[in-house]
């Protein structure tokens, strides 16, 4: 790892960290984004297609989608085809300068490129190689392709939906299965690297998505089956009533939680029903509303459509229940909360315009993550850049241009 000692604490925790960043789509792309949020330096290799996201829109400009600019700001790209000899040449040129290599390719793919553990570490010995990979390596399914919505399906997520209510099993609406392995991804580098401090010695970290989803949903849904012979059924019961949804009111919804037993005392209090539910056995206890939670929620709904939704804030505010807003997305981008904490800003994209950007949610005394991080790049838009600092002259890289092996935004 290059100094930190020359970095500012504004740059970030993971100041002096470089990345060599072979990932696409969501699940690398997203931790590769947290890695710059926290500081590193990240090197991004595209093929001379470019990441798939760059081009699901809408968008401004060909190759600068939405889900792209988002998950790649604070990034270099580079563009090399990896199945040409000087390509791959030259990624492993790149990895020789770096801490961290993180790829998203299958990992059969990697080692037919040559750019597995063993190959990456013969140049950069001290090198955390992360691969992030649909299953772990020493199970069956070690060599089959993952997306979200495959490892969604395998790990449950439709079944349960269709526990929950829905009218036939559906994934959820967001890359969830991406997105929870991203942030595995994270905390492997961040562990790994903190281990090499102590060591001195790299090592190769496998992060598989269907293990990481399975621990997510198993962690809430295994219920009776944790034990054997089994006492009950698999799932966690109020998650997946099909009462547990925002309330309607009067006149809108309202997301409510009354939740412990000090938040039923005062709900029960502020509604005036201290003599009626208040004294039921079905809500006397966590256990009695646990048991019975079809009908503690059903009798919530009935109440709920009593008031507006203003009266229900400024009753259940008074009485300290949990509560908040349905939001949508847009409701998102301009909320008091995350406008005020410069979660959400409004930047000015050198070629895409002003948008909206998201921070890294996190706060810290000392090394905070960086505010204000390059915008996404265009494809191989630092391709010279980084071959020049990598060593390569000139007319080396005119050669590498010429054969096809790298390309830049030009």
């Amino acid at each position: 790892m290059s100094s930190a000692a020359s970095h500012s604490a504004a740059a970030g925790p993971l100041a002096g960290v470089k990345v060599l960043d072979l990932t696409s789509v969501v699940m690398g792309p997203f931790a590769t984004q947290i890695l710059a949020q926290l500081g590193a330096e990240i090197i991004k290799v595209e093929t001379p297609e470019g990441d798939n996201m760059r081009h699901v829109g809408p968008m401004q400009h060909a190759g600068m989608g939405p889900i792209f600019l988002h998950a790649n700001a604070g990034k270099k790209s580079i563009v090399l085809d990896l199945k040409h000899a000087e390509g791959r040449e030259a990624a492993l040129k790149l990895a020789e300068s770096c801490d961290v290599f993180v790829s998203n390719v299958r990992p059969q793919a990697l080692a037919r490129l040559g750019l597995d553990y063993e190959a990456v570490r013969q140049r950069s010995p001290r090198i955390i190689h992360v691969s992030c990979c649909g299953f772990d390596q020493d199970g069956p399914d070690a060599a089959r392709p993952a997306y979200d919505d495959l490892i969604q399906g395998a790990t449950g997520v439709p079944w349960l939906m269709g526990q929950y209510g829905s009218p036939e099993p559906a994934y959820m609406p967001t890359t969830l299965a991406d997105r929870v392995t991203g942030l595995h991804t994270v905390y492997a580098v961040t562990a790994a690297l903190y281990a090499r401090s102590q060591s001195g010695v790299g090592q190769a970290v496998v992060v598989p998505m269907f293990e990481a989803m399975a621990q997510f949903i198993l962690g809430d849904h295994m219920a009776g089956l944790t034990f054997q012979p089994p006492i009950g059924k698999p799932g966690y019961a109020r998650l997946l009533t099909p009462h547990r949804k925002p309330y309607v009111t009067n006149d809108g919804m309202l997301c409510v939680l009354i939740y412990n037993d000090l938040h039923w005392k005062r709900f029960f209090a502020a509604i005036g029903e201290t003599e009626g539910l208040a004294r039921d056995p079905r809500f006397a206890s966590h256990s009695a509303r646990a048991a019975n939670i079809d009908a503690v929620y059903a009798a919530v709904a009935r109440l709920m459509r009593t008031r507006t939704t203003a009266q229900w804030r400024a009753l259940l505010d008074a009485a300290d229940v949990p509560n908040m807003p349905m939001n949508s997305p847009e409701d998102l981008l301009a909320n008091p909360q995350l406008r005020a904490t410069g979660f959400v800003s409004d930047t000015v994209h050198p070629t895409e315009g002003p948008m909206h950007t998201l921070a890294h949610p996190t706060k810290w005394s000392a090394t905070p993550p960086a505010r204000n991080l390059s915008p996404a790049p265009r494809l191989g838009e630092h391709t010279l850049q980084l071959l020049e600092e990598a060593g390569y002259t000139h007319e080396r890289i005119a050669a590498l241009l010429a054969q096809g092996a790298c390309r830049t935004d030009t």
